[in-house]
């Protein structure tokens, strides 16, 4: 009997040390979290540019090890974002379609400068009909058959009246040129919201890989235990298998949480445009951001002064109505003037070159054109009424866009409060069930159910947490002209 008690004692000093390993384990967790960090490397300070993609935009990969990763470096969201503003493709078109619209404007602008042209010829003439006359008469009376003729010309023309098409078609091109650049700005702020919450995806992802991994080593930990305290007549079969299907549930649930984090990081890279053979890490820590220092009321008001979706149905409306005032310019009378200069030389007449000119205009009114200009007219006003009412819609999707991104503040603010508490307790939960179970008077399966609610109270603490961070991106793109740098949050 006391040979028994003396193995069962030190069973019970085994299973101790391995729940105190576990419970250290998962406290260590909790208290990154409860820091507001999971612990990861700092990122150095490296150089972005092996991240940087082929320059050739039509570059396509033909064999397998052109786009095997073999370059993975943990980057910071500044950094990320640096690297959309440099690399991503939607933005490079955007840029391009402001370049097209500067274009557009200077070709509407060249309308108010006179067209000159100049026109050059010289040509050499045999006259068959010169050699006729000449084989019937007499060489003294001859005539030279051939001539070399040098012509030049230019031309000025200049359209004095239009009828207001010109000044519209100018206007048109400006508001255009406005629209596109508000477009690109626009953009920019869309892309720092869709950089920052795949950085978010990641950072969570990577969290919940290590609580699945630490999971699993508690798991393998209770496992242990009950196959000990089986083998020590303290426990029980039930135990045993209890403890081995919560161990198959965790390493269920981390394989799931590594696809997750796979996914995430590619997704980044996608909007990054990263190098084929690159792959990116999370270098910022999990932390709230901070605070919004607005209210309601206030975030609304300064969204409707500060998005720029709404200054470009106003540009697009406007544009709608200087092409409805060059649609019916076609209507009224057009007047232009016009010159030319021209010389002639005959270069084997012996005579010098000899000059002219003309000097008119000309008074262009179409009197009917089967309804063509006011079908045009009338499509262009319907173009502004549809931008009127686009700009409406989009004003209350503003005031929406930003009172949903408040709620989900606020309650993601709760919800950190409430999980910090909920994980202490689940804490002290799982170190009161592991107590009862070394006694003898609890189960393995209190003990998988106090391990199953700390991981879902560490994990709901961390998904409030990222709520909340996303929520202050949101609110800081919904509200517009704002950094989306995680240190800045305070507008």
């Amino acid at each position: 009997m006391l040979g028994v008690s003396m193995g069962q004692q030190f069973i019970c000093q085994q299973i101790c040390q391995q729940s105190s390993l576990l419970l250290g384990s998962l406290a260590s967790v909790w208290i990154a979290l409860a820091a507001g960090a999971i612990a990861q490397p700092n990122p150095r300070a490296t150089d972005l540019l092996p991240l940087n993609p082929n320059p050739d935009p039509l570059y396509l990969p033909s064999r397998p090890d052109q786009v095997k990763i073999d370059l993975d470096r943990p980057i910071t969201l500044n950094e990320a974002i640096e690297l959309a503003r440099r690399n991503n493709r939607q933005l490079q078109i955007i840029e391009a379609q402001l370049q097209q619209s500067r274009a557009v404007l200077r070709q509407a602008k060249a309308a108010l400068y006179p067209s000159i042209s100049l026109q050059l010829g010289m040509s050499r003439t045999d006259s068959a009909a010169i050699r006729l006359q000449n084989a019937q008469l007499p060489p003294p009376l001859r005539l030279n058959s051939t001539s070399n003729t040098w012509t030049s010309t230019v031309q000025l023309g200049y359209n004095l009246f239009t009828s207001g098409q010109r000044d519209a078609s100018i206007k048109a091109a400006q508001e255009q040129l406005r629209n596109a650049e508000l477009d690109l700005q626009r953009q920019l702020e869309q892309l720092r919201q869709e950089v920052t919450n795949a950085y978010y995806n990641i950072q969570e992802a990577e969290a919940l890989v290590r609580i699945g991994e630490a999971a699993v080593q508690n798991s393998q930990i209770s496992l242990r235990d009950a196959i000990a305290r089986e083998r020590a007549g303290l426990g029980t079969q039930f135990d045993v298998l209890t403890a081995r299907v919560q161990l198959a549930n965790n390493q269920q649930q981390l394989v799931q949480a590594q696809s997750q984090l796979q996914t995430a990081q590619r997704q980044l890279a996608q909007v990054l445009s990263l190098n084929d053979k690159a792959n990116v890490r999370a270098a910022d820590p999990i932390r709230v951001v901070g605070q919004w220092q607005l209210s309601l009321e206030e975030s609304i008001a300064l969204a409707f002064r500060n998005r720029v979706e709404l200054e470009q149905q106003l540009t697009q409306r406007n544009a709608a109505l200087q092409q409805r005032r060059v649609a019916l310019a076609n209507l009224g009378p057009q007047l232009v003037a016009g010159g030319s200069f021209n010389t002639l030389d005959s270069l084997t007449d012996g005579v010098g070159p000899r000059w002219g000119y003309t000097v008119g205009g000309q008074l262009n009114l179409t009197l009917f054109d089967g309804g063509v200009s006011r079908a045009s007219a009338a499509q262009q006003e319907s173009a502004a009424a549809i931008a009127e009412a686009q700009y409406a819609a989009f004003r209350n999707l503003i005031r929406f866009q930003v009172e949903q991104a408040y709620y989900t503040l606020k309650s993601s603010q709760e919800n950190i409060r409430t999980n910090e508490v909920a994980v202490r307790q689940a804490k002290e939960g799982l170190r009161l069930a592991r107590l009862r179970f070394q006694a003898g008077i609890g189960t393995q399966a209190e003990v998988s159910n106090a391990e199953t609610a700390l991981i879902q109270a560490q994990s709901n603490l961390l998904s409030s947490t990222l709520d909340y961070n996303r929520a202050i991106a949101a609110l800081q793109r919904f509200v517009s002209g704002l950094p989306l740098s995680p240190a800045t949050t305070t507008p």
